[in-house]
């Protein structure tokens, strides 16, 4: 299971990297495996301010619906094009190309507040 030190983790099974004062957002490795091929991502909340927590969109896989929570505080700012186009991007290159929003951060704390990659995988295991 690939889980990269660099990054935080959330309880639900999302990763979260800082870039000043943004962050990227996607499902970890582990999440990915567990929902199977993924068909379709949708996220309608572009353009709002959610907390930590809350819904901002949801994994379609062949099996199952899954939701997706905010693992930091913020505004939505951009959605992964690449994702629109080809949602299997998540299953290939969960933390990369398979990124899925990208956050302008309201309060660093809750980045603080996410799990490091050792816990993560106490929490999976």
């Amino acid at each position: 299971m690939n889980i990269p030190a660099s990054l935080k983790y959330s309880r639900d099974h999302e990763w979260c990297r800082v870039e000043g004062e943004y962050a990227y957002v996607g499902i970890t490795d582990f999440a990915q495996n567990e929902l199977g091929d993924i068909v379709f991502v949708d996220v309608p909340t572009e353009g709002e301010t959610l907390a930590a927590g809350d819904v901002f969109g949801s994994i379609e896989a062949v099996k199952t619906v899954s939701d997706a929570f905010m693992p930091v505080g913020g505004e939505v700012v951009e959605v992964n094009a690449s994702i629109d186009a080809d949602p299997s991007l998540v299953n290939k290159d969960p933390y990369g190309e398979g990124w899925m929003i990208k956050v302008k951060v309201s309060d660093t704390a809750d980045f603080d507040a996410l799990l490091t990659a050792e816990e993560y995988a106490a929490l999976i295991a």
